[in-house]
């Protein structure tokens, strides 16, 4: 054995990986692993910016440089190309969204005998890291954490709470679980809390499903200019800047196909950077987010559709409608929607994912229908996270 090897890689879950095969905790490529189990830092480990680094789960990768989180973001989606045979035609530069630009973050909160803790979890763990500071959150949700801290010591229970946050066009938009209010005082001290911090909404799930307690104006969330109602818990891209960069590519992709399919639409964050002058079918298995698209898609040249694609995929002569079809699907994939889309006619497909590993086994249905991957994105959203997305074009040609 060496007396000393280099991290050349970071893995899946942050970890650094020798030539030889050992794995580090918090190396980065670079850095020397000596033969007694010490780490010598290379050009590429930095001092972590917060304090709650290596304690907090909600960040791994917070002691690799720019290029060293770029390069990690990068292989984990080459690596599962690769892994399957794919052919990358052309490998776009990675995006990295920066530091403090997360609008959206589910934190836990748990009344203590002196006040609260609020903040992530620890890694694989259920204890709650009380947070003094935050590097990766949007400026107007890190401003909310001391008042929801306050707020949860007074009015607290005995079980953790689960807080969600998502920056609207109206504000911050709160969503609290698992806080039982007891009485009229304790109702009223959550609308001043709402009002006094200039809430968009706050809702409150007391075991009963979430109810609304304050929404002074409908909430909202613009998609490519065009304002959506903004369902509570409704899903959004985790940044701006990346659902710039997913949506560019994808309009810039589907080119000038005058009719598209956009799959597990959600609220419409693809379909109405597309729609005029395509023409697009939307389908989207929640409810609250059909209604929302639905509502916001009044004059344009578009179709919504209430469909769960898991249990009822679009059917070959169905897709062959269209010109192009585009999917973003949870982290589970879209298999069985996949295998409908190889069948089909259709030789223009984009699709989105937030899971490399699922993208590419689902993808392998393409590539037997005769689809070849023209481009791909890597994309990093979630700063200093393991947690990796991408974009990714595949075109076939005329079929016999």
């Amino acid at each position: 054995m060496s007396e000393t090897s280099q991290i050349i890689r970071i893995a899946a879950r942050g970890d650094g990986v020798t030539a030889d095969g050992q794995h580090v905790a918090q190396g980065v490529p670079g850095d020397i692993l000596h033969a007694g189990g010490s780490l010598e830092h290379g050009p590429h480990h930095i001092a972590p910016p917060c304090v709650h680094f290596g304690h907090c789960g909600g960040c791994q990768l917070q002691h690799a440089d720019e290029d060293a989180i770029r390069q990690f973001v990068t292989e984990r989606v080459t690596f599962q190309a690769e892994k399957h045979g794919f052919s990358i035609g052309d490998l776009l530069p990675t995006h990295l969204s920066p530091p403090k630009t997360r609008r959206r973050a589910t934190l836990h909160a748990l009344r203590t005998a002196r006040g609260a803790a609020l903040g992530f979890r620890e890694a694989s763990s259920h204890k709650i890291v009380d947070l003094k500071e935050c590097h990766i959150l949007r400026a107007e949700l890190s401003e909310l954490l001391p008042a929801l801290r306050q707020f949860v010591a007074q009015h607290g229970g005995k079980r953790p709470v689960d807080i969600e946050l998502t920056l609207a066009d109206q504000g911050v938009d709160c969503s609290i679980k698992h806080l039982e209010l007891e009485g009229l005082e304790a109702t009223e001290a959550a609308l001043e809390f709402a009002q006094s911090n200039g809430l968009a909404r706050l809702t409150l799930d007391q075991g009963y499903g979430p109810e609304t307690q304050w929404e002074p104006q409908p909430v909202t969330i613009t998609l490519s200019g065009r304002r959506v109602g903004m369902p509570s818990g409704g899903f959004l891209q985790a940044t701006q800047d990346g659902e710039d960069t997913l949506a560019a590519d994808a309009k810039a992709w589907i080119g000038d196909a005058l009719s598209v399919a956009d799959l597990f639409s959600g609220l419409g964050t693809f379909a109405f950077a597309l729609a005029n002058p395509a023409k697009v079918l939307a389908a989207e298995a929640s409810r609250d987010a059909h209604l929302a698209f639905k509502a916001a898609s009044a004059g344009l040249p578009m179709v919504v559709m209430h469909r769960d694609l898991f249990r009822n995929p679009l059917q070959p002569d169905e897709l062959n409608r269209f010109e192009a079809v585009l999917l973003d699907p949870p982290r589970a994939g879209a298999k069985e929607q996949i295998g409908q889309i190889a069948a089909s006619s259709v030789n223009r497909v984009v699709y989105i994912s937030c899971n490399p590993v699922s993208w590419a086994r689902d993808c392998t249905k393409l590539v037997e229908a005769g689809f070849k991957l023209e481009k791909l994105r890597p994309v990093g959203q979630f700063r200093w996270s393991t947690h990796v997305e991408l974009a990714s074009y595949w075109m076939r040609g005329e079929q016999d």
